[in-house]
């Protein structure tokens, strides 16, 4: 990963930036955007070097243009704006993210981080540690 987009990354994983969870190389048909946050449907999009050669911007535009007729917002910025003025872009995007109401939290994860046991198609779920196990034909009467 271009070290413009590491330092992006650093910023925007593990929900640091107002809660929101962003992918990174994240596929919107045939094209990978660099960041994508699912829940605003918000790509973000780093230019270096190789976006300002001929016939670079016209493909650009093409991709954008692509991506957007999905519904997702597009946000662009220059590599040499996140070294310069990395507070400036982390700004930028959250006003876009401000733009879009935060849903409600959903309920607090079990130690294993879901809310409820996975039980696989196949399987019965397991009574929690500590809990009396009874045949069934006992438990319903």
């Amino acid at each position: 990963m271009p070290s413009a987009e590491s330092l992006l990354w650093s910023k925007l994983r593990r929900r640091q930036l107002m809660g929101y969870k962003f992918r990174r190389q994240y596929s919107v048909g045939k094209y990978i955007v660099d960041f994508y946050c699912a829940e605003l449907r918000l790509a973000i999009e780093l230019d270096g070097d190789s976006h300002f050669q001929s016939g670079a911007q016209a493909r650009d535009k093409d991709r954008e243009a692509f991506v957007k007729s999905f519904g997702i917002d597009f946000l662009r910025f220059r590599n040499v704006e996140v070294f310069e003025q990395l507070s400036a872009v982390l700004d930028s995007i959250e006003r876009k993210l401000l733009e879009h109401p935060k849903p409600p939290c959903s309920p607090p994860l079990s130690k294993g981080g879901r809310s409820e046991p996975r039980v696989h198609q196949g399987q019965r779920a397991r009574a929690p540690k500590g809990a009396e196990q009874r045949p069934i034909e006992e438990r319903n009467p």
